[in-house]
């Protein structure tokens, strides 16, 4: 179990519960019973409060799927993206206001098939966005079609048979572009989930999170149980920093041992924004830097 079951986490949380509530809304969430985005939400909002965020610091942005029927339910700054491009909306965002907590959420399915090149080109180039990936290796909203992540083998609504493609590898994939931050959870466990949120929004980059999780209307082959009979937690004894024992971790899950925790952290990798010598020693966000610029010289040309 998580190594967060101390009094220290419920203390912090009793010390910003203001800074919690502010994040509710009216309205309630309408996932199915048992559904993993609940445990998702409330951690998140945990990790706002904890790092003591309010409301108009965080810009959270959702993707097509069941993860943004949260858009309507915190309070907060939200907007939706298109299916599979939240994390160029998000780094767009990112890169215009550095002031905002930038925090984009999508399914496996928008991830890793209609958004697999934003995903990948936001993490080569570092922009500063956590990114959680709601893995519930189905497209749920539209009612269990199989996903990129979907196991070998497994009967899904679109595939009555079976899914003969061998599913993805989430981690072993991001693993290869060289990240800043990986990491892994479970939408179970929303104690290590708020620890885990908490440190990709700490980390000066893009950091991608992904959240293993139950879908117990359309994905009947991984229940809670299936999870917990897998899951392990990584100690302080592994180095997060050393990129091949990441990259051994990712591979374990085709073993059905799934690692929860940190499971790579390069602190040298430099923040998209920071990267850019020639802005100088400019402290300012660009959209604070948009001014009106004249155009009469340019007309003159044409006159």
């Amino acid at each position: 179990m998580s190594n967060l079951l101390n009094s220290e986490y419920t203390n912090k949380l009793q010390e910003n519960s203001e800074k919690y509530t502010a994040f509710d809304h009216k309205n309630k969430a309408t996932w199915c019973s048992g559904c993993g985005d609940y445990g998702i939400l409330s951690a998140l909002k945990r990790s706002f409060a904890l790092k003591n965020l309010s409301p108009e610091e965080v810009m959270f942005c959702f993707d097509v799927g069941c993860n943004g029927n949260a858009s309507d339910k915190i309070t907060t700054n939200t907007i939706h993206g298109l299916h599979g491009r939240v994390s160029s909306l998000a780094s767009g965002i990112a890169n215009a206001n550095k002031n905002l907590q930038v925090v984009a959420t999508a399914g496996d399915g928008a991830t890793f098939s209609e958004g697999i090149n934003h995903l990948l080109h936001s993490i080569r180039n570092n922009f500063n966005v956590t990114f959680i990936c709601h893995n519930n290796s189905n497209y749920g909203l539209t009612i269990g079609q199989a996903s990129s992540t979907t196991k070998k083998g497994q009967k899904m609504s679109s595939t009555p048979n079976e899914v003969v493609a061998d599913s993805l590898n989430p981690i072993d994939l991001v693993l290869a572009v060289k990240p800043g931050f990986v990491a892994r959870c479970f939408s179970g466990d929303v104690k290590q989930m708020t620890n885990i949120f908490q440190q990709a929004m700490e980390h000066k980059g893009f950091s991608f999170v992904e959240v293993m999780q139950i879908c117990p209307t359309f994905n009947k082959a991984t229940p809670q149980q299936w999870y917990w009979d897998k899951i392990y937690y990584l100690d302080e004894n592994y180095d997060p920093t050393d990129l091949l024992a990441a990259k051994k971790i990712a591979l374990e899950f085709e073993e059905d041992k799934i690692a929860l925790g940190v499971i790579y952290k390069n602190t040298e990798k430099v923040e998209f924004l920071s990267s850019l010598t020639y802005r100088g020693d400019l402290k300012t966000s660009l959209v604070e830097e948009v001014k009106p610029y004249s155009i009469t010289d340019l007309m003159q040309a044409f006159v």
